[in-house]
């Protein structure tokens, strides 16, 4: 019997990867076995899962910095999340793991992110629980909300990658093992993220007229260089050029000044963008927004079982889970306009239109 496509392909990534890859032969299964795919591997099916889902074609109209932008060349989590992708294969090809794990958990890492960007984060981490991140909201997604609250049964090593590919204002890569991916590939996702997003908010930082290029300071300028193409460039050639074998593991890496460089990098953007005066004032409008949402959908829940089955997430329902949890869900899928529309619906008063007999 001849062998299969998938299983051609099998053969190639044993024959072609490191020895520190994860191949789609080795992959540790998903939580509800399933009969393999006789053309792609197992984790080109993650990767195509992700993609057709409603909450990856959601990403496009979510926040990345700046809050429902007019200007259509603004980053949304949608382009975020391609810039990721592209990124980190990148460095995977280079570094010889596999790419197709390394896609599959980039285009996943966001899917759980919130309406208004790290603003509507932070709204449900005071108003939900402490514990609210929107790491753990994506890997709820593919778990439990997507597919009719089936959920999208992902193998174990891309849900790893999505959990944990998050950093906050943390290290870039900690040295506890705990909080890095089980996988290489994983990691340089999580290695991705972060160049994708300095570079791009700078980007688009710029564009905006919050700041402008020469207020970025000059020891970044020189070190990583003084555009977006030309810092991405920096960025992925050195950490392919500083990783390597020790110890019989893949220590990723990046050379001492191009690390703190981007460091540096980063403090500016928070102190200048993130934290600036026009940022603020949009997180002040979409905490009022998000809030009054939670609080009349904790109150109304039969137009809460309707705005779940709008989002096609009424299979979260039956799963007895708590009001307040399926409330979160509700919010955190929203998209910023379906968010505003609502608002607008919900607390805004209707125009009285006069009956002409």
């Amino acid at each position: 019997m001849p062998i299969s496509v998938r299983e051609q392909f099998e053969k190639r990534e044993a024959a072609f990867l490191s020895r520190f890859a994860c191949p789609s032969s080795a992959s540790k299964g998903r939580a509800a076995p399933e009969a393999p795919c006789p053309v792609r591997t197992a984790f080109q099916v993650d990767r195509d899962r992700i993609v057709y889902s409603n909450a990856f074609r959601r990403l496009k109209h979510k926040t990345q910095v700046f809050l429902a932008p007019l200007v259509d060349d603004y980053r949304t989590r949608l382009t975020h999340t391609l810039e990721v992708a592209q990124i980190a294969r990148a460095i995977a090809r280079a570094l010889y793991l596999n790419e197709d794990l390394t896609e599959a958990i980039a285009l996943g890492h966001d899917l759980g992110h919130t309406p208004f960007g790290h603003s509507g984060e932070t709204v449900l981490k005071e108003i939900f629980s402490p514990e609210f991140s929107h790491a753990e909201q994506s890997l709820r997604v593919v778990e439990v909300l997507e597919n009719g609250g089936r959920g999208l049964n992902l193998t174990r090593e891309v849900m790893d990658g999505i959990l944990k590919h998050s950093k906050g204002y943390g290290k870039i890569l900690p040295e506890d093992p705990e909080e890095l991916a089980g996988t290489y590939e994983g990691r340089v996702v999580r290695v991705a993220d972060f160049m994708a997003y300095l570079n791009h908010d700078l980007d688009d930082a710029i564009r905006s007229g919050i700041i402008t290029a020469a207020q970025v300071p000059d020891s970044c300028t020189r070190r990583l260089g003084g555009c977006h193409s030309e810092r991405a460039a920096t960025m992925i050639n050195d950490v392919i050029a500083a990783t390597r074998p020790e110890d019989g593991k893949l220590r990723l890496a990046l050379s001492a000044g191009v690390h703190a460089a981007m460091l540096e990098l980063r403090q500016f953007m928070y102190e200048k963008v993130y934290r600036s005066e026009q940022v603020h004032r949009d997180f002040e409008k979409s905490k009022k927004i998000l809030s009054e949402l939670f609080a009349f959908f904790r109150e109304n829940e039969a137009l809460l079982r309707r705005g779940l089955c709008d989002l096609q997430m009424d299979g979260c329902i039956a799963d007895g889970q708590p009001r307040d949890r399926l409330v979160c869900d509700f919010i955190a899928s929203m998209t910023d306009r379906y968010a505003m529309n609502l608002y607008t619906r919900l607390f805004f008063p209707s125009p009285f239109q006069e009956k002409i007999n």
